[in-house]
């Protein structure tokens, strides 16, 4: 088996559990949070696409899903166009604000269907790439893309988590 498609395992492993944390969830659901301080199901499954879009497209040389096809203007956010959820305090999150979670699977499965391209087009030789040389050693694109990946599944674990929570409520 070709690391591509381990990759393509595992990203498509990452939009299957997006669906699941989101499916039938109202607004206030998708937007409630356990305590002040923690994050919501619609910030935490907005967040782990944005970081996936945002990495992606750059190590691909994409423009970002986001801005291509127009889905900040969807979202509607009152947020810089760049911003991705890093470092968000507590205002921050709360100001991300979904209505549906149609809206939050859309965005998620047009970044996933770019990743995918992106990922099938890849070689062995191509992994090895220097994406990022800000680290000691060095960032490759294999190591960019599980690095994505790992954030992307405990992010999706956490908007689980938080789903149960708040159906308990």
């Amino acid at each position: 088996m070709h690391a591509r498609d381990i990759l393509i395992d595992g990203y498509g492993r990452i939009r299957e559990e997006v669906h699941a944390a989101v499916q039938g969830l109202d607004a206030w659901q998708l937007a409630a949070r356990p305590d002040a301080e923690a994050n919501p199901v619609a910030w935490l499954v907005w967040h782990l696409t944005r970081v996936q879009d945002d990495h992606v497209a750059d190590a691909a040389g994409l423009e970002q899903v986001w801005t291509a096809q127009d889905w900040h203007g969807r979202f509607g956010l009152d947020l810089p166009v760049s911003d991705t959820g890093f470092g968000h305090d507590a205002a921050r999150v709360a100001a991300v604000r979904v209505d549906s979670a149609d809206l939050l699977t859309g965005y998620h499965d047009a970044v996933h269907e770019q990743t995918l391209g992106f990922l099938r087009s890849l070689t062995a030789g191509e992994l090895e790439r220097i994406v990022d040389e800000g680290w000691d050693p060095p960032v490759t694109l294999g190591v960019r893309l599980v690095s994505v990946l790992s954030d992307d599944l405990q992010h999706v674990g956490q908007a689980a988590y938080v789903r149960g929570l708040v159906e308990r409520m």
